[in-house]
């Protein structure tokens, strides 16, 4: 949603109405939002969940959901329409497609989402967040980057501090499915690091609910300040002022590193069917602004001895901060914004000839 609601803070700015077609899960992280925008609420449903009945009827759903957004679109009349991938946004392509609206799709990871995939084909222009991005033969793509929310750009460049023999910050994150590993990690990997190193170590970490009292214990009985929460609402400022971030590489997160500038140990989501956080991840690996560990190969030991690497060479840890910014691409946002404007103009002149 962050990509969304980058694209619509810039397209409020620039005096347009903006509207979100999601269905009710998607609504519930629509919260960042400006006020301005209007939240329609549309069926939709994946094949990924649930039981038979329940992917029996997902067909029915999905119909439900482009019937109800073919009324409402042509009623509306909108001036274009960007996919930003996921289930949600079914009802809303599909629609645009069958009203022959102009239409893009956005891509955040460096390989297509199934949904994307499906309308890749079908629309007028597909904007890249990684590149490269996988596409379909004979399909091109513009790499413009990921939008990353306004507090993001509020940091962009924000001067590192490198580490040293003063408090360090150590930012530890991970999406819902995601997060477990890194609870049982990382704990144990700070643990590990020579008393010296551990004594500066500031831990903000985010764990699942079930999760949050064992992974706070074991830092406590280390004398390791923590901080264990679910999630934090904060991430800008906390990224911001990290010496070192150990995450997902979730296309987001991979964004917002490169804009603020901050060496990260990347560890992918194994269990992608795409496999697309590896994908995401090998930008910053390349360039030399993050250590990629494989889920396989990230064991307390290992990340003890990369976590060391970063804290205990400043001027490497500087190097990764500036290589991260390399890629940063804080107009990302701006770029999107002129895509649609663009493609609502050519929609208007294409009607008047």
């Amino acid at each position: 949603m962050f990509p969304a609601q980058s694209l619509a803070e810039e397209m409020l700015a620039r005096g347009w109405r903006v509207k979100l077609s999601t269905d009710a899960r998607g609504a519930r992280y629509s919260g960042g939002f400006p006020k301005e925008v209007e939240v329609e609420q549309l069926s939709s449903a994946t094949f990924a969940r649930g039981g038979l009945l329940a992917k029996a009827v997902v067909p029915l759903r999905i119909a439900a959901g482009v019937v109800g957004a073919t009324f409402r679109m042509w009623r509306d009349r909108p001036a274009a329409v960007v996919g930003f991938g996921g289930y949600p946004a079914i009802p809303a392509m599909a629609a645009a497609f069958l009203l022959k609206k102009p239409r893009m799709i956005h891509e955040q990871n460096g390989v297509l989402g199934r949904v994307n995939q499906v309308f890749a084909s079908r629309v007028d222009a597909i904007a890249c967040g990684t590149w490269p991005t996988e596409l379909p033969e004979g399909v091109q793509g513009w790499h413009v980057g990921n939008p990353v929310r306004a507090a993001i750009r509020d940091r962009a460049g924000a001067g590192y501090i490198a580490p040293g023999d003063y408090p360090m910050s150590v930012l530890v994150m991970g999406g819902s499915q995601g997060a477990r590993i890194l609870s049982d990690v990382v704990p144990a990997a700070i643990a590990a690091l020579p008393e010296a190193s551990r004594a500066n170590i500031r831990v903000a970490q985010q764990a699942r609910p079930e999760d949050m009292e064992r992974v706070a214990q074991a830092y406590a009985e280390q004398g390791v300040d923590a901080e264990v929460e679910p999630f934090f609402h904060d991430v800008p400022r906390r990224m911001s002022e990290a010496q070192l971030v150990i995450t997902r590489a979730g296309a987001s997160t991979i964004a917002d590193l490169s804009v603020i500038g901050r060496p990260s140990i990347l560890v992918p989501l194994a269990i992608a069917i795409r496999d697309e956080q590896t994908a995401n991840a090998r930008g910053l690996a390349e360039v030399g602004a993050a250590i990629v560990m494989p889920e396989s190969k990230f064991t307390p030991e290992t990340l003890a001895e990369n976590i060391q690497l970063v804290l205990d060479h400043p001027q490497g840890a500087e190097q990764m901060a500036r290589a991260a910014l390399s890629l940063g691409k804080p107009e990302a946002a701006t770029t999107l914004a002129d895509m649609v404007e663009d493609l609502a103009a050519r929609a208007t002149t294409t009607k008047k000839d």
